[in-house]
């Protein structure tokens, strides 16, 4: 086997996001719950006997620039490379539809994607936890994708505790400006003391409040003031009768909805999509 081609990448949405704390080294503590949705990118990969590892973009005017030259894909295959010994290499050419700085998980899916494939595709014959493992040293969002179902997270985001949640459609918009993790994380407003949930709480939620979102996403209000359009965005479905919400770090909002919900008008050059839940990502029988 030489190509895999169309290989999906799926985004994610935060259905809450609490910050229970900040360590000594400053990372901080999160509670969320994780969601696949059937918006993805997709990548085609071509083996070669070289080491070499290069990437192609495709992009739209609503998925933003093209990537760095070492952007999560590259760092991704080449972490496998040297975790398997593996001599050959690849070319990577991916097709970005989930738009960057969006909290939607575009890049950190993209890495996942590429440590699952190319595993595969290089026969490297890792098992689903040595994925894991090599996914936590790429980011706090990648071993989710790894993981592969609707998952509660807890810690850096690399607790994962699968759950079962009901088919959802969403609505997602993202403004045209993206917004800087780093930026959020590090501002002196942002609140970090949120009580621990738990997640016989949120399942009681669901059962009885399954129209209404659970808790919070305590990164919302200071993303809020560094990026007024999420506001805005906010305050648009707000009018419409929907419960919207940041996903991650922004700045894209969703919305849970329903088919007879009145939908409201965005600006043109504002990435949306209806989205619908997954159980689990398209690429988990890849995996031991």
């Amino acid at each position: 086997m030489n190509t895999l081609l169309d290989v999906p990448a799926p985004a994610k949405i935060n259905l809450f996001l609490h910050v229970t704390g900040q360590r000594p080294d400053g990372l901080h503590d999160l509670q969320t719950v994780f969601v696949l949705l059937d918006l993805s990118d997709s990548l085609d990969f071509e083996s070669r006997t070289t080491p070499a590892i290069t990437r192609e973009d495709v992009t739209s005017s609503l998925t933003d620039a093209p990537l760095p030259t070492n952007d999560l894909c590259v760092k991704a295959a080449r972490l496998l490379q040297q975790a398997t010994g593996y001599t050959g290499g690849a070319h990577i050419r991916l097709t970005k539809r989930i738009p960057s700085q969006a909290g939607l998980g575009g890049g950190s899916s993209d890495a996942a994607s590429c440590l699952i494939a190319l595993n595969r595709l290089w026969e490297t014959d890792l098992d689903r936890s040595a994925l894991l493992q090599l996914a936590a040293q790429l980011g706090a969002d990648v071993p989710f994708f790894v993981h592969g179902e609707t998952a509660w997270a807890q810690g850096t985001g690399n607790h994962l505790q699968s759950i079962r949640l009901p088919s959802r459609c969403y609505l997602v918009v993202k403004p045209a400006v993206g917004l800087s993790t780093q930026m959020i994380f590090q501002h002196p407003n942002l609140k970090r003391d949120t009580q621990p949930a738990t997640m016989l709480g949120f399942a009681d939620h669901c059962k009885l409040h399954a129209d209404h979102l659970f808790g919070t996403n305590d990164l919302q209000p200071v993303a809020s003031l560094l990026c007024p359009d999420i506001q805005q965005s906010l305050t648009r479905l707000e009018y419409a009768g929907l419960q919207g919400r940041m996903t991650g770090s922004g700045s894209a909002v969703f919305a849970p909805i329903n088919a007879s919900d009145a939908l409201p008008s965005w600006p043109s050059d504002w990435f949306q999509c209806i989205c619908h839940s997954l159980v689990e990502h398209p690429l988990k029988n890849w995996m031991r």
